[in-house]
């Protein structure tokens, strides 16, 4: 199960991680059913070689289709071409009054704005919703670290996404916690709105 993609290919399919190798790729929704080209759903392979999590069974069948294609977790979309982008893992989906909200969108827009310099969004619990989504941002200057700023970057989000994919709050921190590789530890922020849903 696996993609590749070349220089030039990239060029011209900027974002991708490449087309299939001995396999076939399928986009699936939670039904399991798998969606047209360009919409975003849960990444599937069906051929290549097998896979199973040792010693797992109960997370290897979870990890299957109804049509025995597996999956490791992640989410995505095809082009035209065939050549597939991955947008999140399945893991840190938000299920807000019972919608799938992909916190990468969320990321992508809060990222542009000139104040922020790393933004992790994830869900945090809501009693009528069962989660909400949260952003928990590193800005450029940690001093301007406050209400308004809250409120102008919240505004600023619903200008350019679907207002239930916003943050309806959002917290500072003067730096996310990250790997030296870069990785964001993303499971600790949200862990903390989970054990004590409250401000870090």
């Amino acid at each position: 199960m696996s993609t590749t993609i070349g220089s030039e290919e990239w060029l011209a399919h900027k974002g991708s991680v490449g087309r299939a190798v001995a396999c076939q790729i399928h986009i699936l929704d939670d039904d399991g059913e798998e969606l047209p080209q360009g919409e975003t759903g849960g990444v599937y392979f069906e051929g290549g070689a097998s896979f199973e999590y040792l010693h797992d069974d109960e997370k290897t069948k979870a990890s299957q289709s109804k049509h025995g294609w597996t999956t490791l977790g992640d989410i995505g979309y095809l082009d035209e071409d065939g050549y597939l982008y991955l947008t999140d893992r399945k893991s840190f989906t938000i299920i807000s009054g019972g919608v799938n909200i992909y916190p990468q969108e969320t990321e992508n827009v809060l990222i542009s704005h000139p104040a922020v310099i790393d933004v992790a969004v994830f869900g945090v619990p809501n009693e009528e919703f069962g989660e909400e989504v949260k952003a928990v941002i590193q800005l450029m200057d940690f001093s301007n670290a406050g209400a308004m700023l809250e409120a102008e970057l919240i505004e600023y989000a619903r200008a350019h996404i679907s207002h239930i994919k916003c943050p309806r709050s959002i917290d500072f921190i003067e730096e996310l916690p990250r790997h030296p590789t870069g990785k964001l530890y993303k499971r600790l922020l949200r862990d903390k709105y989970w054990q004590t849903p409250s401000k870090i």
